[in-house]
């Protein structure tokens, strides 16, 4: 039997939701260390949901969440539309907040000055580190934010939508940065609705409907089965469903998916339609 693969990230049973209600279910499973895994599912999913839960932004309403020992952390981008464009910062202010972490919000930023021009460098955008956010492209900005998270030098990186409404350009920029990540073994997880994006650049894929419907290699998670059911299952989600807890010893069976696409449970619970928080997703 082969060596067990380093985890980053395991989830036990997790439910996560808000106000008391659950939002994502059941999901069991691990990230291993190194993966690039597309999080894809229709809107309303719980894809966005999900990457708060593991950043740890909204709490846990059952199950569990075990983080591995990375020791430089998890960085995570949220979807662009959460991020406030208005606040007066350059370019540099913006990427030297990835180092607040390792030097607090209150020292300089003295040698880590070099780290963030480099990072700058890195994404294309030399030059404008005195330009303030608020007069970057869409594009422009996002290239920013991922500079950011080079300096914050994480080994797990969470990207919520990272690609959306951005020109063609900066998205192969974006992707080359997030295969060097896996290139370099850093585990990265991105929500993402472009199917063919997934095919072509995310050996592995985690499908939602707010349960797992399939969790493994991409292209036995990707298929008109899975799609249709997780369709479904989202279209019949019901929202106002309280939490509904099981026996962990029954839903945990301390299995791997080891990389392999597996079906959900088929619990059922209730079923609507989506949250509006869940909305832009």
């Amino acid at each position: 039997m082969g060596e067990r693969m380093s985890e980053a990230i395991r989830l036990h049973c997790l439910t996560l939701g808000y106000d008391r209600h659950p939002a994502v279910h059941h999901l069991d499973g691990a990230i291993a260390e190194g993966d690039l895994l597309a999080l894809v599912g229709p809107n309303g999913a719980g894809k966005s949901t999900l990457l708060k839960g593991l950043v740890g932004e909204i709490p846990v309403l059952d199950g569990r969440i075990e983080r591995g020992p990375a020791k430089a952390g998890i960085a995570y981008l949220p979807q662009a539309a959460e991020i406030d464009r208005g606040f007066p910062l350059s370019v540099l202010d913006l990427v030297a907040m990835g180092l607040w972490r390792r030097l607090g919000a209150w020292r300089s930023l003295g040698r880590g000055r070099a780290a963030c021009e480099a990072a700058i460098a890195a994404v294309g955008l030399s030059g404008f580190e005195a330009r303030p956010i608020g007069t970057l492209s869409g594009g422009q900005f996002q290239r920013a934010l991922f500079a950011r998270l080079i300096v914050q030098d994480a080994r797990v990186i969470l990207l919520d939508e990272p690609f959306t409404g951005i020109d063609a350009r900066t998205v192969g920029d974006l992707i080359a940065l997030i295969r060097g990540w896996h290139a370099q073994g850093r585990t990265v997880v991105a929500a993402l609705h472009d199917f063919a994006q997934v095919r072509a650049h995310f050996p592995m894929t985690l499908l939602l409907a707010r349960e797992p419907i399939a969790w493994g290699p991409t292209a036995a998670v990707l298929t008109p089965e899975n799609l249709e059911r997780a369709r479904q299952l989202s279209e019949a989600w019901d929202e106002t469903a309280a939490i509904c807890r099981h026996d962990h010893d029954v839903h945990d069976h301390g299995q791997d998916h080891d990389h392999a696409a597996h079906a959900s449970h088929d619990h059922h619970h209730g079923h609507a339609h989506g949250s509006q928080r869940e909305a832009a997703e």
